[in-house]
């Protein structure tokens, strides 16, 4: 999947090249059991988000019912409606995080980011998202970003984590 995506990073595609590439996507997987969450996965990987027109395409495409798409599609954090930034920060508010200071790295990421939980930086960098334990309680309070987890952060350190992204 990650070889896919990086072939055509380099060339700008269509709306139609991308829907040409999910379609056969889902012509590959259609028949394999429990496919739908890997389809939406990749096609989120290929179109960037899932609209609500794309996951019409892939019900059709599948011959499933549009609700267990949007179902699946909305239960699922990795998953996104809404286009999101190149780097998901996701801040956990676990208990351990909670009250080690997860409040105060959320209020000190939406001034920094000029953005509030749940939205994209006006330049499709990052994207500010919640999350529950991540599993590093002991070094909280903790943040993700993309796959990379940071641990014992304070306010302070965060602009100089962020740089590291530009």
């Amino acid at each position: 999947m990650e070889t896919i995506s990086k072939q055509y990073k380099s060339k700008k595609e269509t709306d139609q090249e991308k829907y040409e590439r999910i379609e056969a996507m889902i012509e590959e997987y259609r028949e394999k059991e429990g496919s739908l969450i890997q389809i939406l996965h990749m096609a989120q990987e290929i179109y960037g988000y899932l609209p609500v027109e794309l996951q019409q395409f892939i019900a059709r495409k599948l011959d499933k019912p549009l609700s267990e798409v949007y179902g699946v599609t909305t239960f699922y954090s990795f998953l996104s409606t809404k286009p999101r930034g190149e780097y998901t920060i996701r801040v956990c508010m676990g208990t351990a995080c909670y009250v080690r200071g997860g409040k105060k790295i959320i209020e000190r990421l939406k001034e920094v980011l000029d953005i509030d939980v749940g939205e994209t930086t006006a330049d499709g960098k990052f994207t500010l998202e919640v999350t529950r334990c991540i599993g590093a309680c002991g070094l909280a309070p903790a943040i993700t970003i993309n796959d990379r987890v940071y641990k014992q952060v304070n306010p302070d350190k965060l602009k100089d984590i962020l740089k590291t992204y530009y």
